[in-house]
């Protein structure tokens, strides 16, 4: 055999596909890369990623968060030395910032993008497309009629007529009419999706350019919006310092609550509400405003709200050498509904020894069988209940302490007659500290409020996302895409009216409507007799 022929012959009989063996071939770099884009915008992808975010929220929840409360993250890593820091390692204290949290919410927004764009692209052209012709056997779709007439006449244009009443968009075609609607389904499914986006935005946009902090203000004292004067502050990512702040100032002039006083609610708050007085900016008038629950008061875009109340004793402490060491008022915090509130004061300036104290205020005092306590939150019989420390002066570390806790590892309790010297106090009342450390005098107590003053530019647009979401989920559970078809033909010489029609989705009163335009275009034939 030639050589030639050797090369026809292998040419004939050598396989044209993969004989299996041989590996498929390698995807290569834009291969992954589509692969990867079409794994990431598929529907199951955006539904897992929605439901990771959702989860990965729970621990902001449950743990405590830094912006919020960093005291309660210190107690945490405190008291849980092996779990405290396996959670900051994961950046549990601050979810919402954290590289986890954000990988999803932005995978989960390029997702729902890759949906939306694609089918929007599809859906309208099926708006522009025709609805489309009738098939070969329609005897075969799940609602179906038929009927003979003597003259066809104008069945059809009553079959029009009939379908456009109908909210069908219609089209002839030749001896048949194409009818479809339920086209807002899939609006509503791309508006579902498209919603979610607006609303992802929404809150994007409030954490990079929005705030949020709160203050403890006592009555009769001011505030002005600067981050120093917050007790907790959380700022947007794109926050760049006071000067993002409107320029506000505002003093408490006066806090008015009320209690229930009997009733199974007994001590339930009826009513409270702070008077302020506030300047827009340095130089602005002064303006008064009724601070109430639910009703914040608006400023360049900000808002303070009225979130909490409390007491603040007024007390007067004396060193060793009958000096003034502290003097005024120190904000206690509520423990329980009766508001059995507890505080400390701080003397560091005392000499020649500093002196603190911790306890309780009770608003409403009464002996029990543990001691005082609080049966009522309003006012009625308040006292004060704490017990005092001691210690050798310390140098200043510079280091940011919290007001409402006293750090006693280098300071001693006092104590009487070989026991821990405690001691309880009416407004007026003064006790001298053992040793001759000083006195401690309770003066009377004030009020003070916690404002919320926040900035969240976004709300608007994540609201109108859940509007809109809440909307397109309308469209897509009740409307319901149908096609239906008329047509006349002639069989046996006889002239046969066919009305059938299928829905893209679970049927849902199919039937009951074939029959209904059936028995519209009936009238206009001349035979009422239906095909078997």
């Amino acid at each position: 055999m030639t050589g030639v022929d050797q090369g026809v012959k292998d040419s004939i009989t050598a396989p044209t596909g993969n004989s299996g063996n041989e590996p498929p071939p390698a995807l290569g770099l834009v291969g992954w890369l589509r692969w990867t884009w079409r794994q990431l915008t598929s529907m199951k992808t955006a539904l897992v990623l929605l439901f990771l975010l959702a989860l990965g929220a729970v621990p902001g929840s449950l743990i405590p968060q830094t912006p919020i409360d960093p005291i309660k993250v210190s107690d945490f890593l405190a008291a849980h030395k092996t779990l405290g820091p396996l959670y900051d390692k994961l950046g549990l204290f601050d979810v919402y910032k954290s590289a986890w949290f954000s990988a999803i919410y932005l995978l989960l927004f390029i997702s729902l993008i890759g949906c939306v764009v694609p089918r929007l692209s599809v859906y309208f052209k099926a708006l522009r497309s025709r609805p489309p012709k009738p098939p070969r056997n329609l005897n075969r779709l799940p609602g179906y009629q038929s009927f003979e007439v003597d003259d066809a006449g104008d069945v059809l244009a009553q079959a029009t007529r009939e379908l456009k009443r109908r909210r069908f968009r219609v089209q002839s075609y030749d001896g048949a009419v194409g009818a479809e609607r339920g086209y807002l389904r899939e609006a509503g499914n791309l508006l579902f999706h498209f919603s979610l986006i607006l609303a992802l935005i929404g809150v994007a946009w409030g954490s990079l350019f929005g705030y949020r902090g709160t203050v403890l203000v006592v009555v009769g004292n001011g505030f002005s919006n600067s981050v120093a004067q917050y007790d907790d502050f959380t700022p947007g990512r794109a926050f760049s310092g006071d000067d993002d702040l409107p320029p506000f100032s505002l003093t408490v002039k006066d806090f008015q609550v009320k209690f229930q006083q009997d009733g199974p609610q007994k001590g339930a708050a009826r009513e409270f509400k702070a008077q302020l007085s506030y300047q827009e900016t340095p130089d602005a008038a002064e303006k008064s405003y009724l601070l109430e629950v639910n009703h914040p008061l608006k400023l360049d875009g900000s808002s303070v709200y009225l979130i909490g109340h409390g007491y603040a004793p007024r007390v007067t402490v004396r060193d060793g050498q009958g000096n003034v060491a502290f003097s005024g008022p120190a904000p206690f915090l509520p423990q329980d509904g009766n508001f059995s509130s507890f505080g400390v004061v701080k003397a560091p300036d005392a000499r020649p020894l500093t002196l603190g104290f911790e306890g309780f205020f009770l608003p409403t005092a009464v002996i029990g069988p543990n001691g005082p306590v609080s049966v009522f939150p309003d006012s009625l019989n308040p006292q004060l209940v704490m017990t005092g420390y001691y210690g050798r002066p310390q140098p200043e570390t510079g280091k940011p302490e919290s007001v409402y806790q006293l750090d006693k590892s280098k300071l001693t309790q006092f104590t009487k007659d070989g026991d821990k010297w405690r001691f309880q106090l009416a407004p007026g009342q003064s006790v001298a500290l053992p040793d001759k450390a000083g006195s401690i005098t309770f003066d009377g107590y004030s009020r003070w409020v916690k404002l919320q003053v926040s900035h969240t530019p976004g709300t608007g647009l994540a609201l109108a996302g859940v509007l809109l979401a809440i909307l397109g989920l309308m469209g897509s559970l009740f409307v319901h895409p149908r096609r239906t078809w008329v047509r006349v033909r002639e069989q046996d010489g006889r002239t046969v009216v066919e009305v059938a029609g299928l829905d893209r989705g679970p049927e849902r009163g199919l039937g009951e409507e074939i029959q209904a335009v059936t028995n519209r275009l009936k009238p206009a034939s001349s035979s009422n007799q239906e095909q078997p």
